[in-house]
């Protein structure tokens, strides 16, 4: 079994401090959701905050926020998932070139640029000098992150994984993909996400790690049963027939599943998806979102099982994430299913530790 003993995360939502749970939501009239970020000169030196990047500051402050959680030093091994990387200091680097006709450039940017700096950064502030992977497979990105790490746990040559979900929207990648009918309307209202009878969603951005091991403790939050991904599928009886097959193969059927969170993005072009399910194979259970509160991005399901590892503990599903009022008087199993575009569809099965 593999083990959700730590977790921290940084959202648009004030999902970083420790106290409550979804309490206080914060509206945004806006298609472009930014992390509500902590007071970081708590957890970097004076110099780490002038040099390090915000996508690094992000990453590193809710790594070490999960470490702590978990009372955890230095981890394993470190994977990360990120669709986009650091594709600001990217930016920064290619205009620095170019401006500069490829002469005095500084190396600042470059070496934060790669999509592995994120995890590279966290091994240099933990000292851990074993396994270190960054996957960065679009919609699948985060999925990767999680199947590795459930592998090298399965193989018990490690005590822990540090495992997260990183992206954050740039202002030039928000306006690309804006241009090709990617995000809603300026305007548009987060909270009234499903009710919107138009194509594109909202952009959204996040930084989610879990602390994964092999045996529970008293910290522990939930176990992670098992994530399964698959591609294009032709229609919902296909999509339901892997669900059925994923079920299955952990002894249990769609009845048996608590509660079902789905990627909900308010893009009427996608969404029918769910909305059949809904009405469908999961009819029975109770049913949720999420992106109306961490906009979409790339490795939205970390924030997703940030999510379900919370409800688990504390037996409780807030009332702005609910689709439906089907109560339960335990929740056992939490099926977490999103899918990117209609391409990149993921299962993650969470249950009670």
């Amino acid at each position: 079994m593999i083990y959700i003993n730590g977790t921290a995360s940084i959202s648009p939502q004030p999902t970083f401090e420790k106290q409550g749970f979804l309490k206080e939501i914060v509206e945004y009239t806006t298609n472009r959701l930014l992390c509500i970020e902590p007071d970081y000169e708590n957890i970097l030196s004076p110099t780490e905050l002038r040099r390090l990047s915000r996508v690094l500051k992000m990453g590193w402050g809710a790594a070490k926020t999960c470490l702590d959680d978990a009372s955890v030093s230095t981890p394993g091994a470190i994977i990360t998932g990120t669709g986009r990387g650091c594709y600001r200091e990217t930016q920064k680097f290619i205009f620095s070139m170019y401006e500069n006709d490829e002469t005095l450039l500084s190396p600042t940017p470059f070496i934060q640029s790669s999509h592995g700096s994120i995890a590279a950064q966290i091994a240099m502030m933990t000292g851990c000098r074993d396994y270190n992977m960054t996957y960065a497979h679009r919609g699948f990105s985060f999925e990767s992150a999680l199947m590795d790490a459930m592998m090298l746990l399965g193989e018990r040559q490690l005590k822990s994984v540090l495992v997260g979900g990183v992206d954050e929207i740039g202002e030039k990648q928000f306006r690309t993909f804006d241009r090709i009918g990617h995000w809603k309307a300026p305007d548009a209202n987060n909270l009234k996400l499903l009710e919107y009878n138009s194509g594109g969603t909202i952009a959204g951005e996040g930084s989610t790690f879990f602390l994964l091991q092999n045996i529970p403790n008293q910290n522990t939050y939930a176990q992670i049963k098992s994530v399964h991904t698959f591609s294009n599928p032709s229609g919902i009886r296909e999509i339901t027939k892997q669900v059925e097959r994923f079920l299955h193969q952990q002894a249990l059927e769609i009845n048996d599943i608590d509660l079902v969170l789905f990627g909900l993005n308010g893009d009427r072009r996608f969404d029918n998806i769910y909305y059949k399910l809904m009405a469908s194979a999961f009819s029975s259970s109770g049913q949720a979102y999420y992106k109306h509160l961490c906009g979409e991005y790339h490795t939205s399901t970390a924030f997703a099982l940030w999510l379900a590892a919370k409800i688990l503990i504390r037996q409780h599903v807030p009332q702005i994430i609910r689709l439906n009022n089907r109560k339960t008087k335990t929740i056992n199993h939490v099926l977490i299913y999103n899918h990117y575009r209609d391409v990149n569809h993921s299962f993650i099965l969470v249950s009670e530790k």
